[in-house]
């Protein structure tokens, strides 16, 4: 696991927020998320992209295959989206369907967070060491 890169609690580089959020988000000066969180958005970097949908039947096949058992989805619905979009920001970026930032908009996190969050990703994703390098030395 050495080779997972970490995401520091930095000052982001995003404006602060200038209006009031209604509903059920705290109001802050800066986005920001929870120790939690960050931990979910951490651990999703080796997640795969197959663990962001319902198995379908081959890959329900190859769980009973190899004798896997279990979920890798979270039980808490607010940090299951929270961790689906961070697998997809360690895999594409920004460039995540709307459908997928609309469900994390609607789970309570605000713009200012999904920025925060695919940024600080992005900056530690280009951190960590190129793994085919490793394969040839």
């Amino acid at each position: 696991m050495a080779h997972l890169a970490r995401i520091e609690h930095s000052t982001p580089r995003v404006a602060p927020i200038s209006r009031p959020i209604v509903g059920t988000t705290p109001v802050s000066a800066t986005p920001d998320f929870s120790p939690l969180e960050w931990s979910i958005i951490r651990l999703a970097q080796v997640d795969g992209l197959w663990t962001i949908r319902p198995p379908g039947p081959l890959r329900r096949f190859y769980n009973w295959l190899i004798g896997q058992t279990g979920s890798p989805q979270l039980a808490n619905e607010r940090l299951e989206v929270l961790r689906r979009i961070a697998v997809l920001s360690w895999h594409f970026g920004f460039t995540i369907p709307g459908e997928d930032v609309a469900d994390f908009l609607s789970a309570g996190f605000t713009p200012e967070q999904y920025e925060l969050l695919v940024t600080q990703v992005r900056a530690a994703a280009s951190q960590r060491p190129n793994r085919t390098l490793e394969v040839l030395e």
